[in-house]
């Protein structure tokens, strides 16, 4: 039998050298494929039991396992919409196919990149036909929660190039320094006004009309305004008036000391602001105070608006998208306004390496994986999602070279050794001559 395993263990060392020829050829035919994962091809001795001082040859066999936990470099790109994962985790997607099959039901696969673009339908999806899945935003921007070991909250990330949008104005800070001069006696009570635009509920441009009226004592100062806030959405009606003293001292001097409420919302000394509800609904503007940085103040004999902050969009169209390291899907309209639409979940798993390899850069959770579960990117054992970025193949050309070379080298030792056995086979042929 000795012989005869001899020859058994030479074509099992061929098949297994072929085996690993084969990794090496799959790996190098992809070492410029974007996300690919190379595979990495182990040998295993085969001992057969020996008895009586004879020894059987067992010979050998291979196994081949996909390094998926294995990440190569990444390289930078100029469209919004490439994604890499920088560390640990999976980017959810789903084949074209079962998103457009209107049924609702798709099969969530693992990538660790992709150029997702925007088809005619405005799914991300690859040139191979992979739609990018997350889960959606409701309509304020916020993400609701969802189970995080099933994919059923996730749906195909959808941009609506059509859509528009707008925000309303719900705080305006305003900063403004008002004459010192005219609150003397000898001043002739010139009024000061300035008007501040703000966006109500449907993005239509309103404004807030603010009116100061010094207070003109019969001698010396008395530095006090009167403040009188007017909406033009209710046709001028005042929603607010306030008497504004400020102070003279040489430590604190031309700031606002008080605000004493005549109508509107009341005066908050803490925050330095009040709320008035225009037509649309509340909105708090901010006046400063004691304590306060910036806000209204009384010094020399200017009137200067020094700074009017607001929030608040008109009604604009979305110009492009952009994904932030968090897998936060913001969409950008050209009225300067940025809204989150979707979120990409990053998905991990105990045992990466025991996913099913499908084709395009695609896995699916096995059991030999783990139980998956979806982190919110940076969170937990997870990386970040990077923008403009593509993951190059984990291929090192010049190692699969080496080993090829090697490969070779014991693909032809393997041949002789049948060699060797067929020319003793054969001498034992003729010894019966």
């Amino acid at each position: 039998m000795t012989i005869s395993s001899s020859l058994n263990a030479g074509i099992a060392g061929l098949s297994a050298n072929s085996t690993r020829l084969a990794s090496i050829s799959d790996n190098i035919a992809n070492s410029s494929t974007y996300g690919y994962k190379r595979v990495e091809s182990d040998f295993h001795s085969m001992v057969i039991s020996s008895s009586g001082g004879s020894y059987s040859a067992g010979g050998v066999r291979a196994t081949s396992q996909r390094m998926i936990d294995e990440q190569g470099p990444l390289v930078s790109t100029s469209n919004s919409t490439d994604l890499a994962v920088r560390g640990r985790g999976m980017l959810p997607v789903a084949a074209y196919a079962d998103v457009n099959s209107g049924d609702g039901d798709q099969t969530m696969m693992l990538t660790s990149t992709g150029s997702f673009r925007a088809d005619k339908q405005g799914y991300l999806k690859t040139e191979s036909g992979l739609v990018l899945l997350g889960w959606p935003a409701l309509p304020d921007g916020t993400i609701p929660s969802y189970a995080r070991d099933t994919p059923d909250g996730l749906e195909p990330v959808q941009l609506l190039v059509n859509e528009v949008t707008g925000e309303p104005t719900t705080s305006i800070d305003v900063s403004l320094n008002l004459p010192a001069t005219d609150t003397n006696a000898s001043s002739d009570g010139t009024v000061q006004s300035v008007s501040i635009e703000y966006f109500d509920n449907t993005g239509t441009s309103e404004s807030i009309s603010i009116t100061m009226i010094p207070t003109v004592p019969a001698s010396g100062d008395s530095n006090e305004w009167t403040m009188v806030l007017r909406d033009t959405a209710s046709g001028g009606a005042t929603i607010g008036e306030y008497v504004l003293t400020f102070d003279d001292s040489r430590a604190n001097g031309g700031t606002l000391a008080t605000a004493t409420t005549v109508s509107g919302g009341a005066y908050d000394p803490t925050s330095g602001s009040m709320i008035v509800n225009v037509d649309g609904g509340p909105i708090e503007i901010t006046i400063g105070g004691p304590g306060h940085e910036g806000g209204l103040s009384q010094l020399s004999d200017t009137f200067a608006p020094i700074s009017i902050e607001k929030d608040g969009f008109p009604v604009g169209n979305m110009t492009g998208v952009e994904v932030d390291a968090n897998g936060l899907v913001r969409a950008q309209f050209d009225n300067g306004a940025a809204r989150t639409i979707f979120q990409i979940p990053l998905v991990d798993m105990p045992n990466p390496n025991g996913m099913i390899s499908l084709d395009q850069q695609t896995y699916m959770p096995s059991p030999d994986s783990g139980s998956y579960f979806m982190w919110d990117a940076g969170d937990g054992p997870t990386g970040e999602i990077v923008a403009y970025a593509r993951e190059e193949s984990t291929t090192d050309v010049a190692s699969e070279l080496t080993s090829m070379i090697r490969t070779q080298r014991a693909y032809s030792s393997n041949a002789k050794v049948i060699q060797t056995v067929d020319e003793m086979l054969q001498e034992t042929t003729n010894i019966k001559r």
